[in-house]
């Protein structure tokens, strides 16, 4: 449950919203067992594309939402306080932002990768069987995925990229 609940959590900084969100996957969870097959994959594998699906859902929705909202209420200006305080928090996290941006500019299927093996701990394998790819081809996304969230946490990087260096992928 943990690392559902820390899935959520990088993604939504409400925490209600990340309760929300991991108390729908295990309810869908409980209640399609029976479609669990145990020759597709692992427990864990299948309750993360479980939480994928909440999460895509759960997107949407927002999106929706937002945009009503937005077309009846408009958009507010900041005050100078609420800037300040925003520029003093950008700051406090400015070690993680380059990793951060680095990571939501690459394409979806790299995040995807870099998310459930680096974030969410999950093992080669059972991230393939996620994503629905073979073990092989996940290892060589995720080999490319580091290379290009290091070059776009730090450019100067991408040529000298020593795949010595690459951390060990659990299979």
């Amino acid at each position: 449950m943990a690392l559902v609940t820390a899935y959520f959590a990088r993604r939504s900084c409400d925490p209600q919203t990340v309760a929300d969100l991991t108390a729908d996957t295990f309810v869908q969870a409980i209640t399609s067992f029976a479609t669990f097959d145990p020759r597709k994959g692992t427990p864990r594998a299948w309750v993360f594309g479980i939480a994928r699906r909440i999460y895509a859902a759960h997107c949407e929705a927002h999106s929706q939402q937002r945009s009503k909202v937005e077309r009846l209420v408009g958009r507010r200006e900041l005050t100078t306080d609420e800037v300040g305080d925003l520029i003093d928090r950008i700051d406090a996290e400015r070690a993680g932002r380059a990793l951060v941006t680095g990571l939501t500019t690459l394409p979806a299927a790299d995040r995807a990768v870099i998310e459930l093996v680096d974030l969410a701990g999950l093992r080669a394998k059972e991230a393939a069987q996620v994503l629905g790819i073979a073990p092989g081809a996940l290892r060589m996304r995720l080999m490319r995925a580091r290379a290009r969230l290091r070059k776009a946490a730090d450019p100067d990087l991408a040529p000298g990229i020593d795949p010595a260096s690459e951390p060990e992928v659990k299979t």
